[in-house]
This record gives C-alpha cells, sequence and structure tokens, in this order.
C-alpha cells in the first residue's frame, strides 16, 4: 500500500506524470518566445533600408538539406524511446546518438550559414533584416544545442546503467522537447526562409 502511494504521488489529477505536465508547461512558453520572435522578424525584415535582403541571402536548397537533418533526428528520436520501452538498451544508445549526430550536422549546417552571411557582411547590427534574423535562428540554435547535451546526458546514463526500461518516461520527456525544436523549424523555414525569399 505504501508503494502505490509512493508512485501515485508523482501522477497529477490528470493522469499524467507530473514531468510531463511541467515540460508540456515549458513547451508552451517557448511557443511564446518564438512566436514573438518569428513576429518581430516578419515585422521588421521589410523595413531594413540597407545592406542585404532574404532574397540575397538565404540559401534555400541548403537550408531545406538542414531541415531534412532535423526532421529525420525526430523519427530517431521515435525510435530511442521505442528501443527502451521493450527494453532493448542497444538499440536506445545508437538512437540516441543518432539522434545527437543529426542535430550536430543541423548546427553545423547552421555555423557555415552564419559564417557565409558574415562574409557578405550581414551581422546581427547590419540591418534589421540581419537583427531579427540572427536573434531568431540563434535562439533556436541554442535551443538545439541544449538538446543535444541532454540526449549525450542520456546516453551516458544508458552507458552507466542508469536508465531502465522503468525510466522511459525520461527519454519521452527528452523526446517532447525534441519535437518541439523540430516543430519549430519547420515555421521558422516555412515564415523566415520561404515566404521573404518568394
Amino acid at each position: 500500500m505504501q508503494t502505490a502511494t509512493h508512485v501515485d504521488h508523482h501522477y497529477t489529477s490528470t493522469g499524467e506524470h507530473h514531468n510531463k505536465l511541467l515540460i508540456w508547461s515549458l513547451l508552451t512558453s517557448e511557443c511564446l518566445l518564438f512566436g514573438t520572435l518569428i513576429a518581430s522578424f516578419l515585422v521588421y525584415y521589410p523595413m531594413s533600408r540597407s545592406g542585404p535582403t532574404p532574397h540575397e541571402m538565404l540559401d534555400i536548397p541548403y537550408t531545406s538539406v538542414s531541415a531534412f537533418v532535423l526532421l529525420v533526428s525526430s523519427l530517431a528520436m521515435v525510435l530511442a524511446l521505442a528501443a527502451l520501452q521493450r527494453g532493448d538498451h542497444h538499440g536506445t544508445r545508437v538512437w540516441l546518438m543518432g539522434t545527437a549526430l543529426l542535430g550536430t550536422i543541423f548546427l553545423g549546417g547552421q555555423f557555415y550559414e552564419f559564417s557565409h552571411f558574415y562574409q557578405h557582411h550581414m551581422t546581427l547590427d547590419a540591418n534589421l533584416f540581419g537583427s531579427t534574423f540572427f536573434m531568431l535562428t540563434g535562439c533556436h540554435g541554442a535551443h538545439v544545442t541544449v538538446g543535444v547535451i541532454w540526449l549525450v546526458s542520456l546516453f551516458v546514463q544508458s552507458l552507466r546503467g542508469n536508465l531502465p526500461q522503468e525510466r522511459s518516461l525520461t527519454v519521452e520527456i527528452c523526446g517532447l522537447y525534441w519535437h518541439f525544436v523540430d516543430v519549430a523549424w519547420i515555421a521558422i523555414f516555412t515564415l523566415v526562409y520561404l515566404i521573404p525569399a518568394a
């Protein structure tokens, strides 16, 4: 009876674990953050009176590949969770590192893109386009970096035997964060890359 009480206190009246509700609350606030940054970009980039414009700078084919890499990483995250839920620890480690690797490739692509922009004199203070673009995509890149670190820490926990099948919720919560990062990039890619360059 004491064990049942100990387990039950981790769940809210909704039937969901309090950690899952906490991550949903965090992601809701993140939606507001990215919504504000995207809206700022869409409002201010046409007001740039000097310097490069989105049409001149954005490389849609290149960024499409980066977007695809990030989307594939979501599939790898799903496979990592599924592997842990069925007790396949080797599979869990493979897919966790696969997800982290794909996220790292995305970050490498973003670093290359930023370097290219810098060489063409588009910087954070070049114009309103540069300011809002770097704030938005840089914020997203920071979120991807946090996700990669989280994934690597889960991989290390699994290697040490601290990620048993019963703790699959831990990976699920990380997965929710990672899927949010991917969905946020779909919105950014559509509204920031495709629309201004059209």
